[in-house]
């Protein structure tokens, strides 16, 4: 990289420039900052898929290890993720949640997952997706990070 500056200051329409730099890239860096601009959605979906996967797991262990002995497995095995998929503002969005009804008895998966998240006047909170949060933030920001370094290098 090649960088110039010029400290002199300047004044011009009330204005007082006190430095100017100039930057040079090295050329395959601009190669890869162009090529990225074509392939920015592709990326952000995957990196964001991949974090997501994160979170996913981080809540499904939450999960099981708030449920009883007594468990059938089904709350869990319901548990997903959503694909990606742009929002009407434009963002990136990805849920993590149950599918739905139960099977056989056509019970809420989202609705027992909240008595055990909040609890209710017979059960006390068993908290797993609130945790999952914070357990996961650090974990997530290094996969986003490792994830956009693998996608920009295969440019």
């Amino acid at each position: 990289m090649e960088c110039t500056s010029q400290s002199s200051p300047k004044k011009s329409k009330g204005v007082v420039n006190i430095a100017k730099a100039t930057f040079t890239l090295p050329t395959d860096f601009e190669a890869k900052l162009s090529r990225l601009g074509d392939k920015t959605d592709d990326i952000a979906k995957t990196v964001l898929q991949a974090s997501g996967e994160v979170v996913l797991n981080q809540v499904k262990s939450n999960l099981n290890s708030v449920l009883s002995g007594k468990s059938t497995g089904e709350l869990v095995g319901s548990l997903g993720m959503s694909p990606v998929k742009v929002n009407r503002k434009g963002d990136y969005d990805l849920k993590i949640g149950f599918a739905e009804p139960r099977k056989g008895t056509g019970k809420s998966n989202a609705k027992i997952a909240n008595i055990l998240e909040y609890g209710s006047s017979r059960q006390p909170p068993r908290p797993f997706m609130k945790p999952a949060k914070s357990q996961s933030k650090n974990a997530v920001i290094e996969t986003m990070k490792n994830k956009l370094e693998e996608e920009i290098n295969k440019l």
